[in-house]
């Protein structure tokens, strides 16, 4: 295995309606990542992260590469999901002895349509998808779910979203944050029972980028790299009945083979839409009471769809350099109730 760390991240204000088209809101983002780095251009690998469907047109990724810079001409890919897979893409390349150093980037711009909906169009197509049950109702299903089965209560569920929403002060590029009292959070409608509008993350525009780089390369451009030491991520069944919703199976083998276990994790960054999937994540990765979960705010605060889970990537290698964590997970998701989900582990030297 080829050590392959995190050497740079930038991420754009995340905005409820930002006014700019999806290049003008990664162009900036590109630039700083790549001058953190240090790495002049060209990379050896170029991979981003979108959604051609959330865009509404054909191959328009295509349109993202004028913000990467494609002259000359550069080695690209896409994924069409979050840019967390993207990340995964190059990593590989790395591994494989095909690139040395790679810049990844995801970008989302939810605000035009109307997200929920939109998600709907991943269920299944022919029991599911037709009824049009959006992301928050189905999400609201395993909420009822989890709390039934574990006995928690919707005021532990505020807990989390007031504990995000305090943290996401520090975090200058969150969609909300502050002071809330749970009291008040609880006394607000349901938008589908039992979650409220704190419990879900907030649509929202923005974008993402990463640069990574191999061994000596890392080294020369980062006083303290974030070395990714595992990265691993699963699926499971599209039907939602044909698995548990209350626990996350992909989740807790994509960390067992991450290597989660192999030591003491200071702080994670778990991509939850949802406030129930946060406790539904530390479950299955095991983290104890005495790790951070989320001291960016996490996605409760600023989910730029295609890109957050990138951004908890970044997020947990941000907490590396700056010498706050020696050991850190981030986890990405994707899918409706946490269908697929990736696990990387940073450490510091």
């Amino acid at each position: 295995m080829r050590d392959v760390a995190i050497v740079s991240y930038a991420s754009a204000p995340n905005r409820r309606a930002d006014p700019r088209n999806e290049v003008e809101i990664l162009l900036p983002v590109v630039q700083e990542a790549v001058a953190r780095s240090g790495i002049a251009r060209p990379f050896d690998f170029t991979c981003s992260g979108s959604s051609d469907f959330l865009q509404g047109t054909p191959f328009a990724f295509v349109t993202a590469l004028d913000a990467a810079g494609a002259w000359p001409p550069i080695a690209e890919s896409h994924v069409e999901m979050d840019g967390a897979w993207a990340l995964y893409e190059a990593w590989v390349k790395i591994q494989a002895g095909q690139a040395e150093t790679a810049l990844v980037y995801a970008f989302g711009k939810s605000s035009p349509g109307d997200l929920p909906e939109v998600l709907a169009t991943q269920l299944d197509p022919y029991l599911v998808a037709p009824l049009w049950p959006d992301a928050v109702g189905i999400a609201a299903l395993q909420a009822r779910a989890w709390l039934e089965k574990t006995g928690k209560s919707e005021r532990e569920l505020a807990e989390i979203a007031v504990r995000s929403r305090r943290d996401a002060r520090s975090n200058p590029h969150a969609t909300v944050s502050g002071d809330y009292e749970i009291a008040k959070l609880l006394a607000e409608p349901y938008v589908a029972a039992p979650l409220r509008a704190h419990d879900c993350a907030p649509v929202c525009d923005g974008a993402v980028a990463v640069v990574l780089a191999a061994g000596d390369r890392a080294r020369q451009v980062c006083k303290r790299p974030a070395w990714i030491r595992g990265i691993d991520h699963r699926i499971e069944p599209h039907a939602l009945g044909m698995r548990d919703l209350t626990v996350s199976s992909s989740t807790r083998i994509a960390g067992e083979r991450a290597g989660v276990g192999k030591g003491a994790v200071d702080l994670a960054e778990l991509h939850a839409p949802f406030t129930h999937q946060e406790a539904i994540l530390r479950e299955a990765l095991g983290l104890g009471a005495g790790v951070k979960v989320n001291p960016s705010g996490g996605a409760l605060t600023a989910n730029p769809m295609m890109a957050a889970g990138l951004a908890r990537i970044g997020e947990a290698a941000s907490r590396i350099w700056d010498g706050n964590a020696r050991r850190a997970v981030a986890h990405a998701t994707s899918g409706p109730c946490l269908q697929q989900n990736l696990v990387c582990v940073l450490e510091g030297e």
